[in-house]
């Protein structure tokens, strides 16, 4: 049973989405992330929802991003077993 089914999602609220990301130059993320989570350590390349282009240098293993990202690109990412989370 989920007790909270009813409550609207917001930005803030827990996500109750999640899925394996493959780093693409090209292909955006199935919907825009609440937060990434990185399992190996590296860095991440993301396009942010807002457009702009960033890399994370030296994520660590077990990191969770708080970032609203539409995209993980390939070239500069070097982090592995990433998750979006929506």
């Amino acid at each position: 049973m989920d007790s909270f089914k009813e409550f609207p999602t917001t930005p803030v609220s827990p996500a109750h989405d999640a899925a394996a990301v493959t780093p693409d130059d090209a292909a955006a993320l199935a919907e825009v992330s609440r937060a990434l989570y990185v399992g190996q350590a590296g860095d991440l390349a993301v396009t942010m929802a807002g457009g702009q282009q960033v890399t994370f240098a030296g994520v660590a293993a077990g990191s969770l991003l708080p970032v609203r990202a539409e995209r993980v690109r390939a070239t500069g990412t070097t982090a592995g077993a990433i998750v979006a989370l929506w």
